[in-house]
Order: structure tokens, then C-alpha cells, then sequence
């Protein structure tokens, strides 16, 4: 049985005199319809300062908005025969190559085509931690970034493995192609992100409730107008390293929400999680996979190299 999910936000002044409802389906990490929000609000799934308010509540600065996201009906998840590029399996644990353009887990009213589909039908067993549209699902890496995702078997496994990424233990290094030309070899940008206050689906630098995040990166190669870097994650905020490259003034080629308008074209982000390393559940071994750049990504990296 999946633990009770609670989400909590306490209302900056930016957002004072906005609509609950709206608030709420602008903060929400998933995608999710204003007409659910008002559902749970109806429901009395949702307190401003520990009392049911309406769903036309305006928001007050300083509120405190809690949500108790209540038990899923019945959904059903088909699994579906979708290609799998498997790195490694066994009964606790599997890692696969994703490709660019798949979701990772259904949400409402998106209940096919995902990742989760197609590890049902390859696993049959999943763990049960993250609730009925997210089995076996330990981490999440973005539609339209490819590479390396860990999905759990069993419940033993995925606390284990959701435990070592809260203690920043596990890695996970990428390759990003970004624009410009970045001056130093390497870096860190320690530099904390949360909603951003004009437009609440996308992620910003920010001080105001915020989270910590922290991106180290080494350049890998230079093209003069762009800069192939190597990017590694010692936190593992939603968008962290396409906010963290749009904020140092480089941001990823063909990034569709972070990116520039000009430039190389692309279908979704030129980012991809080339490493994963982890320690095994039940052996207490470490183990590391990689996974090479997709071919649009090669492709690109030969033109640039051949200018």
C-alpha cells in the first residue's frame, strides 16, 4: 500500500490574490487538470491554514496551502509491448536506455505509451512504493531527455535505491550539448531553484521557496558557438540541469522551454544520461552503466566537428 502523499506550500506575496485551484494546478510537478484540483478542493482534500476553503479561495501571503492527495480509484494500467533497450536486469532491479520523446509514467487521463507501460509487460513484477501510475518507478528523467533510468522490482529494492538518491549517492553524469561558448573547463553551479513566479510550470533560479541544487560540469569539447559538456548531479531537482545552464548563460540546444529560439534545431533537448551507478539492493555491490549519445545527437556532434 503506497504511503498518503502530502504536498505543502507556504504563499509568497507574488502569488497573493491568485485563485487556489489555479495556484495548485500551476505548482503541480505532474501534469493535472484545474477540474481534478477543484475536485479535491469539493472533497475537502485541501486546507489553507488547516481549514477547507472554496475553490475560488483567494490566496493571502503567508498562507500555509496543504494538499492530502487522496488513494487513486481503480486504475488500470495496460502493459503494453513497447521496445525496451535494456543495460542490465535481474529480480531486483532494472536499467534501461530511454529514448527521447517518452513519458516516463502515466498521469490522468495519460495512461498509454509510457515507460510504465512498457515495463509492465517486460517486468510483470513491479514495486508497489510510488502507487498504481508509477510502479517500480525510482527517479524520472524528462520526455524529451534519452538515457539511463533505474526502475525497482520489489519494495526492498526501491527503498534501497530511493534511499541512496536522497543521500546523493548515486551517479549520474550526462552529456549536454549547450550554446555558447563556456569559458571555464569545469565548474559547479550551487544555486537553489523553484517555481518560477511568472509562469508556474516552469523552473527558475531562485532564493524563494526554493530548493537546493547543485550541478558540477567539465567541458568535453568546444565548437566555437556551442559547448559540449559533461554534467554531473549531486541533487536531482525537477529541469535542474536546464535551469542550472539557462542561469550560467548556456542553455541546452534544442531545449524547447529553456532554450533559444535560434540556433541548431532540434526535437526536444540535446541532453542525455550517458551514466548510472548505484549500489545493488540485495548484493551490496556497486554497479555502473553507460550508455552512448542517440544518433541525432552523434550526428550533430560530427557536423560540428566538421565545420
Amino acid at each position: 500500500m503506497s504511503e498518503t502523499e502530502i504536498r505543502e506550500w507556504v504563499i509568497d506575496q507574488a502569488y497573493a490574490r491568485d485563485r487556489i485551484d489555479k495556484y495548485i494546478t500551476e505548482s503541480w510537478e505532474d501534469e493535472i487538470s484545474r477540474s481534478q484540483v477543484q475536485l479535491w478542493i469539493t472533497s475537502g482534500h485541501v486546507k489553507v491554514n488547516g481549514h477547507s476553503v472554496k475553490s475560488n479561495y483567494k490566496l493571502a501571503e503567508g498562507d500555509h496551502l496543504e494538499v492530502t492527495v487522496p488513494e487513486p480509484s481503480v486504475v488500470e494500467i495496460v502493459p503494453e509491448d513497447i521496445k525496451l533497450d535494456v543495460a542490465y536486469e535481474d529480480s531486483d532491479v532494472i536499467v534501461v536506455n530511454k529514448p527521447r520523446g517518452i513519458v516516463v509514467h502515466p498521469a490522468p487521463g495519460h495512461s498509454s505509451g509510457t515507460l510504465v507501460n512498457a515495463l509492465m509487460y517486460h517486468c510483470k513484477d513491479l514495486s508497489g512504493i510510488n502507487g498504481e501510475l508509477r510502479p517500480g518507478i525510482v527517479h524520472r528523467i524528462d520526455k524529451d531527455t534519452s538515457g539511463l533510468m533505474m526502475a525497482a522490482k520489489n519494495d526492498k529494492a526501491h527503498a534501497s535505491l530511493a534511499a541512496q538518491l536522497k543521500e546523493h549517492t548515486v551517479t549520474r553524469r550526462y552529456v549536454a550539448l549547450v550554446h555558447g561558448n563556456v569559458s571555464h573547463d569545469q565548474g559547479t553551479v550551487d544555486a537553489p531553484i523553484g517555481r518560477d513566479p511568472q509562469d508556474r510550470k516552469m523552473f527558475t533560479v531562485s532564493e524563494r521557496n526554493s530548493k537546493h541544487a547543485v550541478t558540477h560540469f567539465a567541458v568535453l569539447e568546444r565548437f566555437g558557438e556551442y559547448t559540449l559538456l559533461e554534467l554531473q548531479l549531486e541533487t536531482g531537482r525537477t529541469h535542474q540541469i536546464r535551469v542550472h545552464m539557462k542561469f550560467i548563460g548556456h542553455p541546452l540546444v534544442g531545449d524547447p522551454v529553456y532554450g533559444r529560439s535560434k540556433g541548431i534545431k532540434m526535437n526536444g533537448q540535446a541532453l542525455h544520461a550517458k551514466t548510472l551507478g548505484f549500489v545493488h539492493p540485495s548484493s551490496g555491490e556497486y554497479m555502473e552503466f553507460m550508455a552512448p549519445v542517440p544518433s541525432d545527437i552523434e550526428e550533430l556532434l560530427v557536423n560540428l566537428r566538421s565545420r
